[in-house]
């Protein structure tokens, strides 16, 4: 009895961005502490209550408003940023190989404006091995490499928290069974 084995021609692998929700959660936390810090300043200014949860205009503004508004400003600042992170979805793409045409496509999203994608195409025969760095410790460090013989190694996991090993495991031996190179690291 045979079996016919129909061969999977592209593989698509999706790359989490700043589009977390630990990020999502950080930027609402930095943003409650931006804008209370801020109405917390500008109430000493007025001398009338902005806040809810607490009376803050019977400080002074010299200098303790004055350090508030500050405070309240950059930590708002932060937040908008932190905010505009999620909404680009920074770092977000995919690593498509694709049998059918030969083509290797590494895509990230980057920061608004010209260059918006950056997108890295080689052909699959360049691949040399797929390489998996895992580094434990006090910053931990687990990721998958694509080693080319052209350029030198191209990262293929997100970036920022580490995943877990039987995850990196798994993607790396799929991705070397389907482009027949050896797994290196593990």
């Amino acid at each position: 009895m045979t079996t016919n084995k129909i061969k999977q021609k592209t593989l698509r692998q999706d790359v989490l961005g700043s589009r977390r929700l630990s990020n999502i959660l950080w930027a609402a936390i930095v943003t409650m502490g931006g804008v209370g810090f801020l109405l917390a300043g500008l109430s000493s200014y007025f001398k009338t209550n902005l806040l809810i949860v607490s009376d803050t205009s019977n400080l002074q503004f010299v200098p303790q408003g004055i350090a508030l508004t500050f405070y309240g400003v950059a930590g708002s600042l932060l937040a908008v940023y932190l905010w505009l992170l999620v909404v680009w979805n920074i770092g977000g793409g995919y690593n498509k190989f694709d049998k059918e045409t030969g083509k290797v496509i590494i895509y990230r999203q980057s920061y608004p404006g010209k260059n918006r994608k950056i997108e890295v195409n080689f052909p699959i025969a360049e691949v040399q091995s797929v390489r998996a760095e895992i580094r434990d410790g006090l910053s931990p460090k687990r990721a998958l490499y694509l080693r080319s013989k052209q350029r030198r190694d191209i990262p293929l996991t997100r970036v920022g928290e580490p995943i877990a090993l039987s995850t990196l495991e798994n993607q790396g031996a799929e991705l070397a069974r389907f482009l027949e190179v050896p797994l290196e690291g593990l």
